[in-house]
């Protein structure tokens, strides 16, 4: 076997490996901490699965009851996407399932959060991959990555994993559970779809004729008057529709409604309808057949609006998602795994890094149908330091999705506004712990606790 020669191209307070939302805003806090920052990241662009995977809208700041929770900078994002035309901000959510969603364009979002990380200070690597890292007794010492100028070594004081899948904790041997602990099956994949030239006028006039096509238990009352109420279309439905599609043989997709969401970009819908089940997200084979199947089913979705839905007749499609959607994959054995317990009894931890209120979201990972479990209206949920630290390693935090948080709670803090609060918590504690030459778990809270609300965090006191 051929040894490579790895290139050392410098050191770092803080390396963070994952350019998605969450990693963009941990780097983004550790670099207005004054520390010096690298943030990897395997394609062109920022965003995750606001950008690659073409996830949206944002779901949700608030919680049900119509109380803001998330602030800080992931909100400071969407005030400059507003200003720039990139989102009409935070709007009531037309399906009923969440108080608020945010709208925003895919492409002003990659430059907004280039924007703010730059800002910061920290700088982007794009097109690179981690491949390994070293370890001294219970610290990482530096990881290997590649990219065009080869394999290449950089150092750090701490490390953050916003990669989404938890690469930094498997490479560190660190335990993990995939999926549901009783058979490791993970939520569906989704290959999301970008639908524009929508006549909305047509669309709506439809819903509001046709309830029973769109109603459901979650609904609040007053739903004829919602589309009155928002200036993007938010719902799942088109029930007898979808069913009889799917009888004569031109929908294979093994879900029980189609669920769209306007854009910033009036008349374009994003479909999150898509359903992949079976396939191993950590398996590149099965992600590999997974994308293929996705566009597939993207393609269904598409032929089905033309043939059957109102206000879809001249509607085009304007792209796949780049990559194919996960929800859900390792689960890092943090110091403290949440648990639906946690979420639904509001569990008031003595350090919250952030806080949140989407409900527990399960797509089922066997067949057609979501499990969600609410909240009181007025709920808030809390998600303490010690759910992004682990035992084996002393300066490695975890951010994004993938914390310690079994399938349930997992299910409601992998969204991309909970997900981001999480950045910026994870950044603040790396930055303040390289700072002041110590590593998180030694860091004292109330210095955490301080800072994070200096920049706007709301920790829900």
């Amino acid at each position: 076997m051929k040894n490579f020669q790895a290139k050392y191209i410098g050191e770092y307070d803080v390396v963070v490996v994952g350019g998605g939302v969450s990693g963009s805003h941990a780097a983004i806090a550790a670099g207005r901490t004054g520390a010096k920052v690298l943030l990897i990241e395997q394609f062109g662009f920022l965003g995750g699965s606001l950008t690659a995977m073409g996830v949206g809208p944002m779901m949700t700041f608030h919680n049900r009851a119509g109380k803001q929770l998330v602030f800080g900078s992931p909100n400071e994002m969407v005030e400059r996407l507003k200003a720039k035309g990139g989102s009409p901000g935070h709007i009531l959510d037309g399906t009923g399932y969440c108080s608020t969603v945010t709208p925003f364009d895919a492409e002003m979002l990659k430059v907004v959060l280039e924007d703010m990380v730059l800002e910061a200070g920290a700088e982007i690597l794009y097109h690179t991959r981690l491949i390994e890292l070293t370890k001294e007794g219970k610290s990482i010492t530096s990881v290997f990555i590649h990219n065009r100028g080869g394999i290449q070594e950089i150092k750090a004081k701490q490390f953050i994993d916003a990669s989404g899948d938890s690469e930094l904790v498997k490479l560190s041997n660190i335990p993990f559970t995939l999926g549901r602990d009783e058979d490791h099956k993970a939520q569906p994949l989704t290959m999301n779809v970008k639908i524009g030239n929508v006549n909305t006028k047509i669309l709506r006039k439809y819903i509001q004729e046709n309830w029973d096509q769109f109603d459901d238990n979650i609904r609040r009352e007053n739903k004829e008057k919602v589309l009155d109420q928002t200036s993007r279309i938010s719902l799942w439905g088109f029930y007898d529709l979808w069913e009889k599609a799917k009888k004569n043989g031109e929908v294979s997709i093994p879900r029980d409604n189609v669920l769209f969401f306007e854009t910033n970009t009036e008349g374009e819908f994003i479909f999150n309808t898509s359903r992949i089940l079976g396939l191993n997200p950590m398996n590149p084979f099965d992600i590999s057949k997974a994308e293929t199947i996705g566009r597939k089913q993207c393609s269904e979705i598409y032929q089905f609006l033309i043939k059957y839905a109102p206000g879809f007749e001249n509607a085009s499609l304007v792209s796949t998602a780049p990559h194919i959607g996960i929800r859900e994959s390792r689960h890092p054995h943090a110091k403290y795994v949440l648990n639906s317990d946690d979420l639904v009894n509001e569990k008031r931890f003595e350090n919250p890094i952030a806080v949140g209120g989407y409900p527990i979201d399960i797509h089922s990972p066997d067949g057609e149908t979501t499990e969600s479990v609410h909240l009181r209206d007025e709920g808030i949920y809390y998600i303490p330091v010690d759910s992004l630290l682990v035992n084996e390693v002393d300066n490695l935090i975890l951010a994004g999705r993938a914390i310690g948080a079994d399938h349930h709670a997992s299910a409601a803090i992998r969204v991309t506004p909970i997900a981001m609060s999480i950045g910026q918590g994870a950044g603040t504690l790396a930055g303040l712990a390289a700072c002041n030459n110590t590593i998180p778990m030694a860091l004292e809270y109330e210095k955490l606790a301080i800072q994070l609300k200096e920049n706007g965090v709301y920790l829900g006191d």
